[in-house]
């Protein structure tokens, strides 16, 4: 099996220059090199690659498919690489330059102010993008976060560092006054009187919960569902059904909470665990540090904690 990389980073520099110009003689010019040796690095890179990269026949050159991909990659690794010095730099003095975090919605009001008060002193630059998990985990892998914390969907791919926050159980929401369900048929009952309220089903939470309620073979209608636990929350507050959340859901939609009660889930348990997932190595002891941190705040707050019955 040959391993050799196809390209060197100098040649991605000549392909974008091509790319950004338009011409192998202006990108020349651009770089300070002749034509024919722009022409020559494109040719070799086409040859090792066995692919065309510009559409020749055209003016200014166009790329191909090939080249487009190529293009959006070669972004990614030359930006990657101007920052390594930097990094190395920083380093030395225990911080690095840009540290880009992705944090489920459900932790927005549990965990903001640890992130920005731990990674301030460990970072120029702190960028916090609250979500989806499923966003936050595409954008690890394409390099636009360094690390997220929410459930962990890249559990079977390698190369990634885990590290548990807490788990905690799902529960129901309910509009205050609303008697608690205490078997699978009294919340049969309830679903028959009241809606349920989902979580978006491009939610891992959202995933989670139709999966529990087709093993308990409950086929229920779908009036509504939302992204946020606010959504959610708001709905039950509104008395327009009931729902099922965990704690920190709950927590996360305070105020409007407080015109509604949790109560356990009947019948069989269900849990999510929420982790810190980032690049194997990356951060240093960054991910292991906060992560502990983290863990430790959820766990005094006792955010997770399972509720009496209401």
């Amino acid at each position: 099996m040959n391993d050799t990389l196809p390209f060197e980073l100098r040649s991605l520099e000549v392909f974008l220059a091509v790319c950004e110009t338009g011409s192998m003689a202006s990108a020349a010019r651009g770089l300070g090199m002749s034509q024919p040796a722009v022409s020559q690095s494109i040719a070799e890179m086409e040859r090792k690659t066995g692919t065309t990269l510009f559409d020749r026949t055209v003016r200014p050159m166009a790329l191909t498919l090939a080249g487009g991909m190529l293009r959006q990659r070669a972004s990614a690794l030359i930006a990657d690489a101007r920052q390594i010095a930097p990094l190395l730099r920083e380093t030395k003095r225990g911080k690095v330059p840009l540290v880009r975090v992705g944090l489920v919605d459900s932790l927005n009001r549990s965990l903001t102010g640890l992130l920005t008060e731990y990674l301030s002193s460990r970072a120029d630059e702190v960028s916090i993008r609250a979500g989806l998990t499923s966003t936050h985990a595409s954008e690890l892998l394409t390099r636009r976060l360094d690390l997220f914390l929410g459930v962990d969907d890249l559990e079977d791919l390698e190369g990634l560092e885990r590290w548990p926050l807490a788990t905690e159980p799902y529960l129901l929401l309910l509009p205050k006054r609303t008697k608690a369900p205490r078997s699978l048929d009294d919340l049969k009952q309830l679903a028959e009187r009241l809606p349920l309220i989902r979580f978006s089903s491009r939610s891992k939470t959202g995933i989670d919960i139709e999966r529990h309620l087709r093993r308990l073979g409950l086929q229920l209608p779908r009036p509504f569902e939302f992204d946020t636990p606010y959504g959610v929350a708001a709905m039950v507050a509104d008395r327009s059904g009931f729902a099922i959340t965990t704690p920190l859901c709950v927590a996360e939609a305070m105020p409007v909470t407080q015109a509604t009660t949790m109560a356990p889930l009947p019948g069989p348990q269900l849990t999510r665990t929420l982790t810190l997932v980032a690049r194997q190595g990356e951060l240093g002891r960054i991910p292991r540090d906060l992560a502990q941190a983290a863990s430790k705040l959820l766990e005094k707050s006792g955010a997770t904690g399972i509720p009496g019955r209401a």
